[in-house]
């Protein structure tokens, strides 16, 4: 039985936990034993990454501004990928590749700054052929639900720092920041639909072209 320390990765670190558990990221320790029976370490495995996840999720949880928002959020997401705040993507924004997740009628109102629009009904892993499978991506729709799923396809795909951003377009315009469009900055944002527009609660709210 071995005795191991490793730091716990902090919420979408550039350089998350390798498989081997050691992350390059300072932060807290964290303490299991690790013994030499092969499905007890894959017991370890799993309970270290979920625990993960759930830190992740309760981390983007308590940063999004409204109350209600945050509580449908938290129902309305699987939380089974890593997930990173408006605040923390906005202060790194460029160390990450930013994939829209929406209708390509969406993306065109306006989208977060050099995103790649990548779509959800036609997304296909070609549209990343060529990428590095350790380029930090940032994944966003209008809320989070359609790029939870993309980002599911994409760590499947084997694509190591993936996260999705908590809230969405939507939680980064309520925050204060940019988006842009085909001219440059814009106020306008694809609210998707008046159901989901509530939400958006800056911005000129779009509803089609």
């Amino acid at each position: 039985m071995l005795l191991v320390l490793a730091p716990l990765c902090r919420q979408a670190s550039l350089n998350p936990p390798s498989r081997c558990g050691v992350s390059l990221t300072p932060g807290p320790l964290i303490v299991f034993l690790a013994f030499d029976l092969p499905h007890s370490m894959m017991r370890l495995k799993k309970s270290i990454v979920a625990g993960g996840l759930l830190l992740a999720a309760a981390a983007g949880y308590g940063q999004v501004q409204n109350r209600a928002y945050r509580a449908l959020l938290h129902t309305l997401l699987s939380h089974n990928v890593p997930e990173i705040s408006v605040q923390e993507a906005a202060v790194n924004a460029s160390q990450y590749l930013f994939l829209d997740a929406r209708e390509a009628e969406e993306y065109e109102i306006s989208h977060i700054a050099r995103a790649r629009w990548v779509g959800y009904e036609t997304f296909n892993l070609s549209c990343l052929k060529g990428e590095d499978k350790n380029t930090p991506i940032i994944v966003y729709c209008s809320v989070g639900y359609r790029s939870e799923k993309i980002a599911e396809k994409l760590l499947a795909a084997g694509f190591q720092k993936v996260w999705n951003l908590y809230g969405g377009i939507f939680e980064w315009v309520n925050a204060g920041n940019p988006v842009y469009n085909a001219a440059g900055p814009t106020e306008e944002v694809h609210a998707y639909s008046r159901s989901w527009g509530i939400w958006l609660k800056r911005g000129k709210k779009v509803y089609g072209k």
